[in-house]
């Protein structure tokens, strides 16, 4: 609401699940209602919200195997593509804030993955990273940030989220045990069932 050419913007970068792609957030999840509702009460910024293909390969739909090996490399190799065309990309032609503490990256499931995996490798791009539910393309907890002393001055903000009857759960209560023995500040939501 109140978008102008005019006004300088944050952004979030929001990746899908597995079998889904660029359309799966509208489908299912609703940004639309929820970030309005959100901008009604006075509880974020404004921002524009990026839902991209996170499948890098000619053939980025999610097929009649989405676990196939060619389609869950796809989702690693978007990590440049996300980084090196698509960022740069949406920083040319929308009026947004091009520093890494206005730019967030979220993601569901495997997209869940992909936010961690390459919001931590990535701290000069990103300063909020968030993982709902994600799943097993996830880092070892170890390996998420690698210089875990020095890197973690540079995040504003990490949340991880997921359902008690959620078959990813031992992925996000990994991530979530690793960061309280390091002392990691992170908000972490555990939900009952899915």
């Amino acid at each position: 609401p109140g978008y102008s050419k005019d006004s300088l913007y944050n952004v979030l970068y929001l990746l899908h699940g597995i079998s889904g792609d660029h359309n799966e957030w509208y489908t299912y999840g609703a940004p639309n209602y929820i970030l309005n509702n959100l901008y009604a009460n006075n509880k974020i910024a404004p921002m524009i919200v990026v839902m991209p293909n996170g499948r890098a390969m000619a053939d980025d739909s999610p097929g009649s195997n989405p676990y196939s090996a060619d389609k869950v490399a796809g989702f690693a190799n978007f990590e440049l593509e996300l980084i090196n065309d698509l960022i740069p990309y949406i920083d040319s032609i929308y009026p947004v804030k091009k520093d890494r503490l206005s730019r967030a990256i979220m993601g569901n499931s495997m997209g869940g993955g992909q936010a961690l995996n390459f919001g931590f490798n990535h701290l000069d791009t990103f300063a909020w990273i968030g993982g709902l539910s994600p799943a097993v393309n996830t880092k070892a907890p170890a390996n998420l940030i690698p210089n875990i002393n020095q890197d973690t001055a540079k995040i504003s903000g990490i949340w991880l989220a997921c359902g008690t009857d959620d078959n990813l759960l031992s992925v996000s209560q990994g991530v979530h045990n690793y960061f309280v023995q390091e002392g990691v500040k992170h908000y972490w939501d555990l939900e009952t069932g899915k």
